[in-house]
């Protein structure tokens, strides 16, 4: 093989250092990662630094392409152990080159550097860059393979590169490249392991492009969870679920067995273990968050910090936590450890466990503590640390453990220990256990002691579990005694109620002193109000705006809301749940189905169980209203079916109520008045049934349920004038109690029926509700109502509200005669080749002769051949189908 003068290595080797990888058939171009000007990357230099596994060369690909669109020219060159200093210059030298196709550059570097030195053949490139004036970005993959003196040229490098010139490089976290002044000074971005970790909508996406409709949200969102965004867990688990014939299947054999992606994935990287550090590892992972020292009195090991600090280095199964020097386990991998815990001798077990309890108990960790102490057989420890620490977790939101200590603790115990028995009546509240929470409750209030803070704490409990039970009338009579002056010492007790006082004057109709008298509740001195209390408050707020229709201020609040939320609780606690349905809704209405579907995607089933009546129904509501907009009807009847179904099981009828009315929106947008009309008689014998909940709260919350239902059943039945009545009677309702999408839908539905019965104010009497509805950020709410009468509001604003450029409705396709394939592959925008070679180039493509291409550009063919000389030339090519295949390994080619 050729070498050049000179050189440390053949020139063959250089060149497939130099040539970049192959693109991921199914990579996903993340917008938040993108290289841009202006975005969060745009920096002179960009380092990507995390192990292995985590998408650092696919990203690079992704910029990579990205600089090329660009016009930039992008040099590739992957680094080896053996690329000391002068062979590092040759490379990157070639790397120019090759990407630029100016064959001179790097003349002296290739042929000509046996006695330069070290950073003497840096600045001889850095020099002939600039020289250039060409817009050059360097990508240096694996950066962590190099020699320390390389390494070092690379700092050189980036520390005096030129102006045209931007660095990128991808290394492990141990590699240190000693540029902290560039990153102190804003000169560096560091992108790491958080960052590269999929997103919950990135996943889905990927899911989509490479599944279609394949495999549903769902789904997806549980693969997600089970890899943790984990890029390459993520790819591991996908392929094999592309194998499978029943991917739903296969993703919940994967989270309760592990399955395939565990075994291939995680048992190679244990096997690949020192027994030491297996055996290390083996032993904390009993611990669900780690710290050096913590191991160190588990483990007895007193190199436990620094083991940690080079396994997290080494391995991609930690996961870093926000709360400084702590870590975890990645759920795959800890899954297999317990499993290999499991095999130890029973005595080494609970003293594992016993020796994890006064370190976490020293340090306030008392939950921690109390789990540990049971599963060590230190059952009275167990219980006290357990009565110390879960009425506060219950405060914080923690509310699955607190009921997980319901099963392990003797009735006899819970007697002794009132304060535990409040915090798990606190923690039965939520869903479908609020009956159990009312009788804790009334064990509660025979013990002796029993004061009036007592009780009106328990008023607190009780009336919460009315609201659950879908009872409001019930939960008023509970809450009004205590409404004025409750005789509670507790600050965060007092927040509690102050929530609940809001949440009764929304009841009452009255959204924004709702909100004035949550805002204006007693705070905790010193800012010590839990973080889950406060965010119960956001919500409460957050579901005024909702019901108002105030979209865009519901949005507003409750995002930074959910995600504080979702970092200390997790995404499938109960709490945060009601809170992203709540979001859900919100987007939707602003015509996000995307993001509508993400923050559901594998929620509902914990909606369903311990979610809010409201909430438990906008979920529904939201999703069955997305399957419409795709044209999946079936999709959307299930859907409402399974709302009827849940309003049976938790014994909800509001719930069955809205099911049917909602359904009958749906069968009025095709005009089936019989359809209609049977399912208005379900909904009278829903409300003839005996056992209903009584009072007015109740009785007004369905009733514009029904009044809307007839109404949409007459207009199904083309009956105009038998619309307005019931329409009019619903939205009497909706304006007392100020909810607002309700009122705007119903104006909207009764000026369309108006102008079918020829009213010349129909007109007028949209375009106010209309004005409205945009100032709300209600997009969908005509649409949604009924297809007609989005139709008639777009005539009527005069603009195609929505509608794609194509004049396609969101989520239709062409039609297959409509689709052609490109009559050849574009070039890429590239400084590489001037605008008429890369014209040459896409043409070659297609096979096309000299004349022929002649003929397509109108040139001469004299004209042509020059332009194939300089193709030649530049990619290095022999032949004309040389130079296709050269430009797609370049990037040249789309």
């Amino acid at each position: 093989m050729a070498s050049f003068p000179g050189s440390a290595g053949t020139a063959d080797e250089l060149l497939l250092k130099v040539s970049p990888p192959r693109v991921p058939r199914h990579l996903v171009a993340r917008a938040r990662l993108l290289s841009g000007e202006g975005g969060q990357l745009d920096c002179p230099v960009i380092l990507v630094q995390a192990p292995a596994g985590f998408g650092k060369t696919s990203l690079l690909a992704q910029w990579r392409r990205e600089h090329l669109a660009q016009g930039a020219v992008v040099a590739w060159l992957s680094a080896q152990e053996g690329d000391e200093p002068r062979r590092l210059s040759q490379g990157l030298a070639l790397a120019v080159r090759q990407a630029a196709g100016r064959p001179t550059f790097g003349h002296t570097l290739l042929e000509g550097s046996s006695g330069l030195g070290e950073l003497e053949g840096i600045t001889v490139w850095l020099a002939e860059v600039a020289q250039t004036a060409l817009n050059v970005v360097l990508m240096v993959d694996e950066a962590d393979r190099l020699p320390a003196g390389s390494r070092s040229a690379l700092a050189y490098l980036m520390r005096n590169a030129p102006p045209n010139l931007r660095t990128v490089v991808a290394t492990r976290v141990d590699c240190n490249l000693d540029i902290d002044d560039l990153i102190a000074y804003g000169q560096c971005a560091v992108v790491g392991q958080d960052v590269l970790r999929f997103r919950l909508e990135e996943t889905l996406e990927l899911v989509r492009a490479r599944f279609a409709a394949q495999v549903d949200s769902d789904t997806a969102a549980r693969l997600h969870e089970l890899t943790e965004g984990w890029p390459l867990g993520l790819q591991l688990a996908l392929t094999v679920v592309e194998r499978a014939a029943d991917p739903r299947a296969e993703v919940q054999a994967m989270a309760t067995h592990g399955g395939k992606p565990r075994d291939q994935l995680v048992g190679t990287l244990l096997a690949n273990l020192d027994p030491n550090d297996l055996g290390f590892l083996t032993r904390i992972s009993i611990l669900d968050s780690l710290h050096g020292d913590l191991c160190r009195s588990v483990a007895l090991m007193d190199d436990a910090a620094e083991r940690l600090e080079r396994m997290c280095n080494d391995t991609p199964v930690f996961i870093t936590s926000e709360q400084g020097e702590w870590l975890r386990v990645h759920n795959l991998a800890r899954d297999a450890l317990r499993q290999r815990f499991a095999m130890l001798p029973t005595d080494e077990q609970a003293q594992l466990h016993a020796r994890a309890v006064p370190w976490l108990a020293e340090r306030g960790r008392l939950e921690a503590a109390a789990g540990h102490a049971l599963l060590a057989g230190q059952h009275d420890l167990a219980y006290e640390l357990a009565e110390r620490s879960l009425y506060e977790s219950t405060m914080h939101g923690r509310t699955d453990a607190v009921v997980e200590w319901l099963e392990r603790l003797p009735a006899a115990e819970l007697d002794r220990r009132p304060r535990l028995l409040l915090a798990i009546a606190w923690a039965l509240v939520s869903g479908e256990r609020h009956e159990e929470a009312g009788r804790q409750v009334d064990r509660m209030l025979v013990l002796p002691g029993a004061d009036e803070a007592l009780r009106c704490e328990c008023a607190l409990i009780v009336s919460g579990a009315a609201v659950f039970a879908d009872e409001p009338d019930r939960f008023a009579r509970l809450h009004d005694p205590w409404a004025e002056a409750p005789p509670l010492d507790d600050p965060l007790l007092k927040q509690i109620h102050a929530n609940r006082t809001a949440f009764r004057t929304l009841l009452d109709g009255d959204p924004a002193l709702a909100r004035l008298r949550q805002q204006q509740a007693p705070r905790a001195p010193g800012g010590r109000t839990p973080d889950y209390v406060k965010r119960w408050g956001e919500f409460i707020i957050a579901m005024s705006y909702v019901w108002e229709g105030q979209v865009l201020l519901a949005d507003n609040l409750l995002r930074p809301s959910l995600a504080g939320s979702e970092a200390t609780l997790g995404r499938r606690s109960s709490f945060v749940v009601m809170q992203a349905a709540l979001l859900a809704s919100a987007v939707w209405e602003r015509d996000r189905p995307d993001e509508a579907v993400a923050l559901l995607a594998n929620r509902l089933d914990v909606v369903e169980r311990t979610g809010l009546p409201e909430v438990l129904l906008l979920s529904y509501r939201t999703l069955a209203r997305i399957a419409v907009a795709e044209g999946a009807e079936h999709r959307a009847i299930e859907l409402l079916e399974a709302l009827h179904a849940v309003g049976v099981s938790r014994r909800l009828p509001r719930l069955r109520i809205a099911s049917l009315s909602e359904q009958v929106r749906l069968h009025a947008r095709r005009y089936r008045a019989q359809t209609c009309r049977d399912l208005c008689d379900r909904i009278d014998a829903v409300l003839a049934e005996a056992g209903l909940p009584e009072g007015p709260l109740w009785r007004r919350s369905v009733g514009p349920l029904r009044e809307l239902a007839l109404g949409l059943a007459a207009i199904a039945a083309q009956d105009w004038r038998g619309a307005l009545e019931p329409l009019a009677r619903a939205d009497e309702v909706a304006q007392q109690v100020k909810q607002g999408r309700l009122h705007i839908e119903i104006v909207g539905l009764r000026a369309f029926a108006l102008d079918r019965c020829g009213e010349k104010a129909a007109k007028l009497l949209l375009r106010e509700v209309a004005g409205l509805a945009r100032a709300y950020g209600l997009l969908r709410v005509f649409e949604d109502a009924h297809p007609d009468l989005g139709t008639w509001a777009r005539e009527i604003e005069g603009t195609e509200a929505r509608m794609p450029a194509s004049g396609m409705m969101p989520g239709t396709l062409p039609r297959p005669e409509a689709v052609r394939e490109p009559a050849q592959l574009p070039a890429t925008p590239s400084t590489a080749l001037t605008p008429k070679e890369r014209e040459v180039l896409a043409l070659l493509t297609r096979n096309l002769s000299n004349k022929e291409i002649a003929l397509a550009m109108q040139v001469g063919e004299e004209t042509i051949k020059w332009h194939m000389k300089n193709l030649f030339a530049k990619l290095d090519a022999g032949s004309r189908k040389q130079v296709v295949l050269r430009a797609r390994i370049l990037g040249l080619l789309q």
